[in-house]
Formats: structure tokens, C-alpha cells, sequence
């Protein structure tokens, strides 16, 4: 008994000094770690606490840092015109706008009210002095004479514009004009917003015209007109070069904005801030915990090519295969980033004509087996059908070669 009970003491004293010794390890644990990550959780319980709804997120990966009622269907008001800008850019990359093609102004579209740059029905503005007068002053009457140019009618625009979110899978957003004036059945979510802010942004020179921050219409004339840019984040916050503010009674102070600090570019949306003061800060705050935290390796620029299809069909044989957008993997600051890698599936089939931003392939980034993004591959040329001259000489050419 007497040895058994002196087992059990030590044994006891043994068990007491393991647990001591785990307690001691966590405490030390927590104090390292505190500074990393209870300030880093801290920071985002204190993000957009204005907001009604907020999101931010990487723009080449898409992920997602923060978000605060991402998905409830709110007013966008101005913010609408990231997407008349999106179909505006797409048109200009199908060839089908010019920047200097000049557009005649309507009687509708000088009759919009909110803001405006106050255009005169019958004068002329060439395509490119109404996209500043979208991006830098929010014209309203800017935005009807493009949609009109483009669709025929604002009506058909609209159409447009709701066909490209049915495009982008995006389950909460319906746009009844291409303003944001309000109007019933208009409405979206941040992180709507967000993802078409992602698309317009795969168009590169759109922040020539979003971060410029004073310009003129009509410059040396009589009826000379200043543009200041609504978002004055462009000024005084480092890297924010667009995208859209947005206001009325009913949705209040709205902001899509974007910023890019070396490769890193984020998107950041606040709807719903009861003043422009506190818009603002939400969004920088936003940008602040992602530049502050996170870090970006660019493994791609848009239009890189990434390999060469061969189609006998086609007017060129050997066509490049490029990234449709920019490709770029996102980490916390001091992780690991050895373990990156690529994939490239290309379509076992591709019908002739292929356009530019037709999909032909994917690139899988992973890192170990971790999927990281799928980005679509393209090509940067319009590839049409040979001629039967050409399919002709290509066999003539093929035969020589194949004869001894």
C-alpha cells in the first residue's frame, strides 16, 4: 500500500508539472501571436462600421477580405455607371466606338436631371469627352447619349446592362436605367458591385479617365465646363485611381473605389454611409487592413502569352494563346509562397471565328493542392476561317515538306 500510494504522489506532482508546463507554453504562444493576430481581428470587427454594407477584396485573385452584409439588395444610385462604363469599354475593344467619333446629344439625354454636365441637345461631344464626363463628374446626361450611340435607345442599353449580369452570374443586381437616377426595380449589392468593378477593371485604361481629378469640357470655349472628380479619394488617398461614387436620399453616400500599391490592386465598396466623411473612411480603412496585411506575387500580366494552339482551319496556323486578365496569387505578409504552381488546359475544340475574349483554355494556379484561381485563356487577335487558297497552298506546303 505504501508503495502504491507513493506512485500515485509522484505520479500526481508529475501531472501537475506537465500541465503547468502546457499552461506556461499557451501563455507564451498567445503573447507572440497577440500582435499578429488579435489586433489583425480587431482591425476587421472595426471595418465599415457606417456602412450598411461593405466588401473588400483582391482584384487578380478575387478573394474576398472582408465583408459586412454583402448580398442585401440596396440603391447603387451613381455606382450604376461602373457598368455603363464596362459595356462603354466593351464596345471600344470590339471596334464598334472610337474615342474620337464624335456623338450627336439628344433631347432626352439633355434633359436628365441629377448630375450633369449640363449637355445641349444637338451639340456634339466625341466619345471620349463623355466618358470623362461619366467617370469624372458622374453626367448623367453623358451617360444617356452613350447608351443611345451604342443601343439605339437608353431602353435598349438597359437591356444590355442586364444581359452582362446575367453574363457574370450575379444573383442580386437589376438595373432600370444607366444613371443610377432612382428608379423602382434598380437595385444591387456590394459584392455585385465589386465584381463588376473586377470585370471593367480587365480593361486597363479605364483609370486614365477614373483618377483624373479636375478636367474641362469644352475647353477655351464660352460655355466652358469644369470637371472635378466626385470621388476625392483619387486625391488624397496613395493609389486610388477610380471608380464611382454614388448618392441619393435613398441609398446615401455609396462608393465603388479601387487602389493598387506594387502589384496589388483591391476593390473596396461601402453602401449606405449616412455622410461622405464617413464613406470615405470606410474605405480607407478597408484599404489600409489590405495593404497593411496582405501581399500579392503577379504571375501574369494581361495578355501574356501563354502557349500556341495549331488550327488547320484557321487563317493562321499557329495562333498565341494569352491570359484574358491578369494573373496574380495573394498571401498574408511573411507566408510561404515556394509551392506556386500552374496548369494549362486548353479546349479540345474551338469553333471558327474565335473573337478576342473568347475563351480557348483555362491556367489553374495552385499552391500544393490547393486550387488558388482559374483564370480563362484567349487569344489577341480575331482568328477567322482560311480561305480555300489558303487550305490549298498549307497542303502544298505540308506535302513538300513530307517528301523525301
Amino acid at each position: 500500500m505504501d508503495k502504491l500510494y507513493t506512485y500515485r504522489l509522484v505520479g500526481g506532482k508529475t501531472m501537475k508539472k506537465y500541465l503547468l508546463t502546457i499552461v506556461f507554453v499557451l501563455i507564451i504562444f498567445t503573447t507572440l501571436t497577440h500582435d499578429t493576430y488579435g489586433e489583425e481581428n480587431e482591425e476587421v470587427l472595426n471595418l465599415a462600421e457606417d456602412a450598411q454594407s461593405a466588401i473588400l477584396l483582391e482584384r487578380d485573385t478575387g478573394q474576398i477580405l472582408f465583408d459586412k452584409n454583402a448580398h442585401e439588395k440596396l440603391p447603387p444610385a451613381s455606382m450604376t455607371k461602373v457598368m455603363t462604363l464596362l459595356l462603354i469599354m466593351e464596345e471600344l475593344e470590339k471596334e464598334n466606338l472610337t474615342l474620337d467619333e464624335k456623338v450627336r446629344i439628344s433631347e432626352q439625354a439633355s434633359s436628365m436631371g441629377g448630375s450633369q454636365v449640363f449637355l445641349e441637345a444637338g451639340e456634339e461631344m466625341t466619345v471620349e469627352e463623355l466618358i470623362k464626363a461619366i467617370a469624372i463628374a458622374s453626367g448623367n446626361d453623358a451617360s444617356v447619349a452613350l447608351a443611345e450611340r451604342i443601343a439605339g435607345s437608353e431602353e435598349a442599353f438597359v437591356k444590355m446592362m442586364n444581359d452582362k449580369v446575367k453574363d457574370l452570374d450575379l444573383k442580386n443586381t437589376h438595373f432600370a436605367n444607366s444613371s443610377g437616377l432612382p428608379a423602382d426595380n434598380h437595385y444591387s449589392t456590394s459584392y455585385d458591385m465589386a465584381v463588376i468593378a473586377k470585370e471593367l477593371l480587365k480593361y486597363e485604361t479605364i483609370t486614365d479617365y477614373t483618377s483624373i481629378y479636375e478636367d474641362y469640357l469644352r475647353k477655351g470655349e464660352e460655355n466652358e465646363f469644369w470637371l472635378v472628380n466626385t470621388n476625392k479619394l483619387v486625391k488624397f488617398y496613395p493609389g486610388v485611381d477610380g471608380l464611382k461614387t454614388g448618392y441619393t436620399n435613398e441609398a446615401k453616400y455609396c462608393l465603388t473605389a479601387t487602389a493598387k500599391r506594387d502589384d496589388m490592386r483591391t476593390i473596396a465598396v461601402v453602401m449606405g454611409a449616412d455622410t461622405v466623411k464617413k464613406r470615405n473612411k470606410a474605405i480607407s480603412q478597408m484599404f489600409d487592413y489590405a495593404f497593411n496585411h496582405f501581399t500579392t506575387k503577379q504571375l501574369f500580366e494581361k495578355g501574356d502569352t501563354i502557349t500556341t494552339i495549331e488550327l488547320l482551319k484557321a487563317d493562321r496556323h499557329k495562333v498565341p494563346v494569352v491570359t484574358a486578365e491578369s494573373i496574380s496569387t495573394m498571401h498574408k505578409k511573411g507566408e510561404a509562397t515556394d509551392d506556386i504552381t500552374q496548369e494549362v488546359e486548353l479546349k479540345d475544340h474551338v469553333n471558327l471565328p474565335i473573337q478576342v475574349g473568347d475563351e480557348v483554355g483555362i491556367l489553374t494556379v495552385k499552391q500544393g493542392e490547393e486550387t488558388l484561381s482559374k483564370t480563362p485563356l484567349t487569344v489577341d487577335q480575331q482568328v477567322n476561317e482560311a480561305s480555300y487558297f489558303t487550305l490549298f497552298k498549307r497542303s502544298l506546303q505540308n506535302l513538300a515538306k513530307n517528301t523525301p
